[in-house]
This record gives C-alpha cells, sequence and structure tokens, in this order.
C-alpha cells in the first residue's frame, strides 16, 4: 500500500464532504501503518466536520499519546491536535479539558498569532467553568499578554473632529447571532455627533454587510490585512473610539486592538467578560450585570461602563406567532434549554434532576447541533442518565434554522450557568417563554438577570442552585401565570428596556462622550 497515496485520497475525499469513503481509507491506513500519525489527524476532523463530537474525542485519545512534542515533525502536529481537543473537550462540556488543551497549543505554537488564537479559545472556555476564579482569569490573561510580546502599541493620540469617530471591528458584519444585539448601536447612532467606521475582518457578505457598508462614513476590509497592517488603517482613519464587538470569541482582532491604533478603545455586546488587555479602557455594562462594581473589578482589567438599565438592546428577526402553552393540551409542564450543549455543566445538571423528580410528569426538551447526529444523541443522553435523569422523559432535538418555532413545545426554559444565555433567553421570552436564570458573581453570569430584570421578571432571576430549583418547580404550580406570560410576555419585552433602541442608544453616546472627555483629561 502506498501510504502517502492513500492518505490524499482519504484527503480530498475529507475536502469533498465524502466522509463515509474518507473514513474507510483512514481506518486501512491506521491498520497498516499506525505509525503514520496525521491520518489519526484526519480521521479527528472527518468527525468534527460531520457533527460527531464523541467519536472525534476517541480519535484524538487514540493519537495525542503517540506524539513526541520534541520532534519536529510531530510538534505542529501535536499543536493542531490540542487545540481540536481542546475544542472537542468544550462542545461536550468537558471544560477544564478545554482549557488546559488549549494553553498547551499555545506553548507549542511558541508565540504570535497563532499562541494568541489558542489562548484567545482557552478564555472563551473558562466561561463556561463554575470552578474559576479571578485568579484563574488573570493568569489566562497573562498567557495572552505574553504571546503577544510581539506587539508595539502606538503612543495614545487625541483628535478635535466635529464629529466624534467610532469605530467597529469586528468579524461579524453579516447576519450572526450577535447581530441581535449590536443591530441598533451600528445602525443608530446620531449621525449629527458621531461618524461610523466599519473595520471587516470577515470576507463574508450578505444583505446586513451592504446595509451597513451603506450607511457608513467609512467601511474597511481588513480580513487580509496583518493585525499591524489593520491597525495602521484605524490609526490612519484618526478614530476616537474603537469598540471590539469580538472579545475572546471565534475569529477576533484583538491583536489588531492591542497595537491601541485608537483614542480610547471598548469591548463588550459580542463577548461577555473581560479582554484582560491592557490596551482595551473600558468594558460596556449595565448595573444588573456589574452588580457590586468594586467586586466585579477583580475579574476586569478594564473600567466598566455601567449603563442605567441595559447595555444590549434586542433586534428580533423572529416573525412566529406564539402559541398556548403546550402543558394546557399535553397536561404535564415541558421544560426547555436550546443553549449550546457545551456551557451546560454538571451543577447545572444536577438541578435539572432534581427538578425533574420533584415535578413528576414533567418532561425536558433540549435542542442543539449536537443532537444532529446518533454520536452526540448517545454521548448526551449517557451523560444526563448519570445524573438521574430518565432518557424517556428527555427529548433531544437538532438544530433547524427556524428553532424557535420549537418554544411553541416549552413551558419553562431552564438557562445554564455559569455562562447564562443571551439572545437565546430573548428569544424564548419574545416567544413568551418565561426563564429561570442562575446569577453568579462574574459578569457573564448575569446576562439572564439583566434580561429578566429589565423585562419586569426579576423574580425569575436567582442567587443559587437551591433557589433555581425551587422557582423552576414554583412555575409549574401557577399555570395560569404561564398562560399569561404566554400571552403578555412578548409585549412586555417590546415596551421594555430590551427592545427601545432610541433610549438605549443616546445611552451609550453619552457614556462615549463620558469617557472620551475623562480619557483626554486624564492624560491631559
Amino acid at each position: 500500500m502506498d501510504i502517502l497515496q492513500r492518505y490524499e485520497e482519504a484527503l480530498k475525499l475529507y475536502k469533498a464532504k465524502n466522509f463515509g469513503a474518507a473514513l474507510n481509507i483512514l481506518r486501512d491506513i491506521e491498520t497498516a501503518a499506525p505509525h503514520w500519525k496525521k491520518s489519526f489527524l484526519l480521521e479527528a476532523y472527518v468527525y468534527r466536520e460531520s457533527g460527531e463530537y464523541a467519536k472525534e474525542d476517541v480519535a484524538l485519545k487514540k493519537l495525542l499519546p503517540r506524539l513526541n512534542p520534541n520532534r519536529p515533525d510531530e510538534k505542529i502536529l501535536m499543536a493542531d491536535a490540542l487545540s481540536l481537543f481542546g475544542s472537542v473537550n468544550r462542545e461536550l462540556g468537558k471544560i477544564p479539558a478545554a482549557v488546559e488543551s488549549f494553553r498547551r497549543a499555545a506553548r507549542l505554537e511558541g508565540g504570535g498569532l497563532k499562541s494568541c488564537t489558542e489562548i484567545s479559545n482557552a478564555i472563551f472556555a473558562a466561561n463556561s467553568a463554575d470552578t474559576f476564579t479571578a485568579t484563574d482569569f488573570a493568569k489566562l490573561y497573562d498567557d495572552y499578554k505574553n504571546f503577544s510580546a510581539d506587539i508595539v502599541p502606538y503612543a495614545r493620540k487625541f483628535y478635535d473632529h466635529r464629529r466624534i469617530r467610532v469605530g467597529f471591528l469586528s468579524a461579524d458584519f453579516q447576519w450572526h447571532v450577535a447581530m441581535a444585539w449590536s443591530w441598533a448601536l451600528l445602525t443608530e447612532l446620531d449621525k449629527n455627533f458621531f461618524a461610523t467606521y466599519f473595520y471587516s475582518s470577515s470576507t463574508e457578505s450578505d444583505v446586513v454587510t451592504q446595509h451597513l457598508r451603506d450607511i457608513a462614513d467609512g467601511w474597511r476590509d481588513i480580513a487580509n490585512l496583518t493585525d499591524a497592517a489593520a491597525a495602521e488603517v484605524i490609526r490612519a482613519d484618526e478614530i476616537d473610539i474603537l469598540f471590539d464587538l469580538g472579545g475572546h470569541t471565534k475569529d477576533n482582532r484583538l491583536r489588531v486592538a492591542a497595537h491601541r491604533p485608537a483614542s480610547v478603545q471598548v469591548s463588550g455586546l459580542g463577548y461577555m467578560n473581560s479582554t484582560g488587555l491592557d490596551a482595551i479602557d473600558y468594558f460596556l455594562s449595565d448595573v444588573h450585570c456589574a452588580g457590586d462594581a468594586h467586586s466585579m473589578r477583580a475579574f476586569f482589567t478594564e473600567k466598566i461602563i455601567i449603563l442605567p438599565q441595559t447595555h444590549f438592546c434586542y433586534n428580533c428577526p423572529l416573525k412566529l406567532d406564539v402559541t398556548a402553552p403546550p402543558c394546557m393540551s399535553k397536561g404535564y409542564v415541558t421544560f426547555g434549554s436550546f443553549n449550546q450543549f457545551g456551557k451546560v455543566t454538571d451543577q447545572i445538571l444536577f438541578a435539572w434532576s432534581k427538578i425533574l423528580q420533584l415535578v413528576p410528569q414533567s418532561r425536558l426538551l433540549l435542542k442543539h447541533r449536537i443532537f444532529n447526529t446518533e454520536d452526540g444523541r448517545q454521548f448526551v443522553s449517557n451523560r444526563l442518565q448519570r445524573h438521574g435523569i430518565d432518557p424517556a422523559r428527555l427529548e433531544m432535538r437538532p438544530f433547524t434554522a427556524n428553532h424557535a418555532a420549537d418554544y411553541a413545545d416549552v413551558d419553562i426554559a431552564l438557562d445554564t450557568f455559569p455562562y447564562t444565555g443571551g439572545v437565546t433567553t430573548c428569544e424564548a421570552l419574545f416567544m413568551g417563554v418565561p426563564v429561570v436564570s442562575m446569577y453568579g458573581n462574574r459578569h457573564g453570569t448575569r446576562f439572564g438577570l439583566s434580561i429578566l430584570s429589565n423585562v419586569g421578571l426579576s423574580d425569575l432571576a436567582v442567587g443559587s442552585l437551591g433557589d433555581y430549583i425551587r422557582r423552576a418547580v414554583s412555575l409549574t404550580g401557577d399555570w395560569q401565570r404561564l398562560v399569561d406570560l404566554r400571552k403578555n410576555l412578548r409585549g412586555m419585552m417590546k415596551r421594555s428596556p430590551l427592545m427601545n433602541s432610541t433610549a438605549y442608544v443616546r445611552a451609550v453616546e453619552a457614556a462615549f462622550r463620558i469617557i472620551l472627555h475623562d480619557e483626554k483629561i486624564s492624560l491631559g
């Protein structure tokens, strides 16, 4: 057997998305030449692309012990494998393992962009860990800074423009879930006083992209520019306030912001916690998410902008009608969670198990892309069974484009913790489904509290696991409230600060003026 030729055949089949045929060849290679380690890595990629995360996990566990990072030809292979292993652990909800895998990958990459990408992955994953402290996050932020030692930031410079120039930095200036929260800010700044510039690090384009291009005072495509070159473009535009919308999410350009090309730099909206970058001056928050601002600052390197009501504005794309709560026709309550399954911790599974025990005949409906395959469904079913959840009371639905329509089959939504729902929570409420959420002392744990407080349902946001269980159970005893909420929640949402784009944008504009003035004064 010509191993290289067969491997290249498998690679072509993988790229053509002929996953079954690719796997057949890879298994032949692994039998005939178990030393050919690239075949195991490609096998993991095949499972990732086909959504079979549990099988991907197994493939990587076969590969990683065979790799020697001291061999130059295997070091890069191991970094790639560890990055994949971090991603699959995050998908499966094994967060500490995900964080450690990403950190190991970063060390093997040796610094610069690739290492920073892996640390961003680690930081993002850490938001789902219920045991991570401010000290743990600080260590990750230090990792990012150390791997960014190649960056020399610009000296700060302030301008006297007639209109404040606000630049938005993102890879998501097309229809994306984050657009549901950022749309108002991107499109409704008062052009008499603000000029808007968009720095797009994506090559994708749709009607959303085109609209933003049309209203922009400046549009810059930076997808193919290095971080230094992109920063130079921003610097040349003399931006007063650069707003990073990505944080540590996928395809972020935080290293552009690390060059400090703008006078003042802000992050938020697209990411729920601190960036950990000294070059980011402020983080956009609100009175609910900031909580005790003094204790919250332990988790932040930025100064916190605290808006009086909400720090995001929900722009709802849903055109679906609200239906009656299903308990009225089925005779039992259905709980639901449409959050990413990687957010589902053992602590939350314990709570869900107790809730189902305390509410006889109730059901649990889960919906996410992990349920697109039998592999994923079996993994989740096994995990839930270990927590005492009877598979007969569980329904797993695959992701669909019109996923919000499935709220017609949910009476009460159960939020995740510590990485709570954001847009997912707004969608549930807009469909008339109350959400029970738990909050903690980290910013990203308090989105449910902020959303529910702004819509007038602060009693559904609680500060302990015991109260989370009790609140969910108590709701099932008041079917009339479920009926009333089903009828009224959409109107409550529309009348709330969450969907008052004018008031929201005016509040952000006021904050922009204050921080720009304060930073000018502080630097003389």
